[in-house]
């Protein structure tokens, strides 16, 4: 099987390029493969035998490009060998809480970044910076911001795994059959609610513009960014009370006009399991996802789905990891998981292995690289949709600090009993702020 080429341009021209040049003609390739960059391809990092342990969750797709990917390392040092275990998201967390309490937590695993701080602050990470420093764990060719959004007290605790996108996922299909054009990047969020109103006008009413997200913390931060303000700021919340209610007024408004369906179709669909997301369902023209999940939605219907990115001015974005990489901090192979990590992020063969199944890579050079060998239309879009956002994304907030997951819990809440007009938006306001500080106090 001959080596597949990577477009480059003149030596010295391009670093990314450059190294990936240098890769390709200077380490040693593997059957049938491309070569590896990084760190001493190779070349045992520990004296063997060594079985590392290693868990994450998702899909079979995920598990199985995963797998594939950890069989390239171990072909690389056969002294390294994985015993890994994969399940869905549901009981995941409680599962690699149970080990962790038991002192007995995987070598290596995913993490998002609802949980990275609170798992950093209980030192359960291992501190990565001493392998950054050094460049056994090479970060050089990742989006800056994208390095520091696994970055807790400075220290380097998850090395992003993929980059992602928050996205409009819309129905191409339908908005051609009323002919009502697309949304755009770029939309403010009033022109965008606007845009929902003009779609239920033109289905009759049978299908509504948009999912309702009031009770989506990715859609209120972005809110909140392209207005100067932050989810948090350190431990606390970044924004009033009376930001929040004009979010929730905002979305009390596309209710009236039509924008929206109903509260118990929202409620059912803010789960984010795909088949109930109501671009799927035929309930609505658009839904709010990641960029990654595009092909996943669009298993779940005929209509073609195409993306755009959330309201608001792109800068409002960050270049955000959908899931890290961590490693145990009590692991006996330290500097072996730190190598996988290394192996997982910077290897080119390791990277088309992987493909976009988690995101974007985070290896821009290796992203490139990947996204001109898509055949799959579908990953394409969503690959597109990373491209045109690459310069237009702003600087990267710190992760959520510690009780982020109750905060995201809170405004679901919250914004349900605002949708159904259980309570006034002023009052709802008020009690998610009260109910919030003590969250991420306790």
């Amino acid at each position: 099987m001959p080596v597949a080429r990577l477009p480059l341009s003149r030596p010295g021209t391009d670093p990314v390029r450059r190294r990936l040049l240098k890769a390709l003609l200077g380490a040693p390739l593997a059957a049938g493969g491309l070569a590896g960059c990084g760190h001493d391809e190779g070349t045992p990092v520990e004296n063997g035998p060594i079985t590392l342990s290693v868990f994450w969750y998702g899909g079979t797709k995920r598990a199985a490009l995963t797998e594939k990917a950890l069989k390239l390392y171990a072909a690389r040092n056969p002294q390294v060998g994985f015993r890994v275990t994969w399940q869905d998201r549901v009981g995941y967390y409680e599962r690699l809480a149970t080990q962790a309490a038991g002192g007995n937590a995987p070598d290596l695993f995913q993490l998002d970044d609802a949980i990275l701080t609170e798992y950093a602050e209980r030192e359960i990470l291992l501190d990565l910076g001493g392998y950054v420093a050094d460049h056994r764990l090479d970060l050089g060719e990742l989006p800056p911001g994208l390095v520091r959004y696994g970055e807790v007290d400075d220290r380097t605790v998850g090395v992003a795994a993929a980059q992602t996108s928050a996205a409009l996922v819309y129905n191409r299909s339908l908005l051609r059959k009323l002919r009502v054009p697309e949304p755009r990047t770029g939309m403010s969020w009033q022109e965008y609610v606007d845009w929902a109103q003009r779609v239920t006008r033109a289905a009759g009413g049978r299908v509504a513009g948009t999912m309702d997200p009031s009770g989506d913390d990715r859609a209120l931060w972005l809110w909140l960014r392209a207005k100067g303000s932050e989810l948090y700021q350190g431990r606390r919340l970044g924004f009033s009370a009376g930001e929040l209610a004009n979010w929730f007024e905002l979305w009390r408004r596309a209710r009236a006009g039509g924008a929206t369906p109903g509260a118990a179709l929202v409620e059912r669909a803010e789960s984010g399991e795909p088949a109930r997301q109501l671009v799927v369902t035929g309930h609505a023209a658009a839904s709010f996802a990641w960029a990654n999940q595009l092909p996943e939605l669009q298993r779940h219907t005929r209509d073609e789905l195409a993306l755009a990115a959330f309201p608001g001015p792109p800068g409002a974005q960050w270049a955000r990891a959908p899931m890290y990489w961590a490693a145990y901090r009590g692991t006996r192979h330290p500097d072996t998981v730190a190598d996988v990590i290394n192996f997982l992020t910077n290897n080119i063969e390791a990277g088309a292995a992987l493909g976009n199944e988690r995101g974007v890579n985070p290896n821009l050079g290796i992203r490139r690289y990947v996204r001109a060998n898509l055949t799959d239309p579908v990953q394409h879009r969503a690959a597109t949709l990373a491209e045109a956002l690459t310069n237009e994304l702003g600087p990267a907030p710190s992760p959520p600090p510690k009780g982020h997951a109750r905060v995201r819990a809170l405004l679901v809440t919250t914004a349900g009993a605002v949708r159904s007009g259980r309570i006034s938006v002023r009052t709802a306001a008020s009690r998610f702020m009260a109910q919030a500080d003590a969250a991420l106090a306790g």
